[in-house]
């Protein structure tokens, strides 16, 4: 880990805009796969900034790329998530080493220990999705996590998993208790802090985090009444749906690319850009 230090925590550089030429430019000099985790990434990026999960320039989504040399994908510190592009993403060894940033603003370094971790940890995860969105943060902060009280939320029964919160991201050594913490799933409420999500691809994370949001959004939606206790389905019922949810545990299904080609051509209505 001798090159962490380096890592800029915040930089002062320029915000460039992208240009065809600079776009090319990293086209030219990465794989054709890589190319594509870059667009799908990208496309994450956007999506999350149309639905608004993001907190500024803060929170990240990351991408392995593809090969032997354990490299990952993030965004460039100091970007708006509508502003991501596939050639502005700045690529990152597990050490901390950043080996290509086109835009030269460096990595949220918390961000670095989040994601170095898992992607670390857990070859089997393509794609690590982390956001701050209020009620992620809201549900967090509940003793009891999420609530099984609705569809959605039932979808996640038995696979989500807790960290406590122990401060800004910023020690090393947190990413040992995160590791254990997440286990072999694949779902993770970071207590008093949000919500993340990792998959076999970045249509798998994606997809899992579209479903944890919104069951998030049902719970403070519900609790907000106030006027009412809220109904708990029986254990049998519980049992039933994480049998009939097993089909979203597979990131290689076909219901992957039919969300995600769905939110593409959603996406790509609003505007390409992210393909830059």
């Amino acid at each position: 880990m001798s090159n962490v230090s380096a890592l800029p925590i915040q930089q002062d550089a320029p915000q460039p805009s992208a240009s065809a030429s600079a776009s090319a430019s990293v086209r030219d000099r990465v794989s054709a796969a890589e190319w594509e985790v870059r667009v799908q990434l990208a496309a994450a990026y956007r999506l999350a900034a149309h639905k608004r999960w993001t907190d500024h320039i803060y929170t990240h989504f990351s991408a392995r790329v593809p090969g032997p040399e354990e490299h990952f994908l993030i965004n460039a510190f100091g970007l708006l998530f509508d502003e991501i592009t596939a050639s502005n993403l700045v690529k990152v060894d597990l050490d901390g080493t950043i080996v290509d940033d086109p835009t030269g603003l460096g990595i949220n370094y918390a961000g670095y220990v989040i994601h170095s971790a898992i992607h670390g940890a857990r070859p089997d995860l393509v794609a690590v999705l982390h956001t701050h969105t209020r009620d992620g943060i809201a549900v967090s902060a509940q003793k009891r996590g999420l609530l099984p009280i609705s569809q959605h939320a039932l979808g996640f029964s038995g696979r989500i998993a807790y960290h406590d919160y122990e401060g800004v991201a910023l020690e090393l050594d947190e990413r040992e208790r995160l590791v254990a913490d997440l286990g072999s799933k694949s779902v993770m409420i970071l207590r008093n802090h949000g919500l993340l999500t990792g998959g076999v691809s970045v249509a798998h994370a994606f997809q899992q985090l579209h479903g944890l949001e919104y069951a998030c959004n049902i719970q403070i939606a519900a609790q907000s009444a106030g006027n009412d206790e809220l109904i708990l389905p029986p254990p049998d019922v519980v049992a039933k749906v994480e049998e009939q949810a097993r089909v979203f545990k597979d990131g290689n299904g076909p219901g992957v690319a039919r969300h995600w080609n769905a939110l593409i051509r959603e996406l790509d209505r609003l505007g390409t850009g992210y393909k830059d």
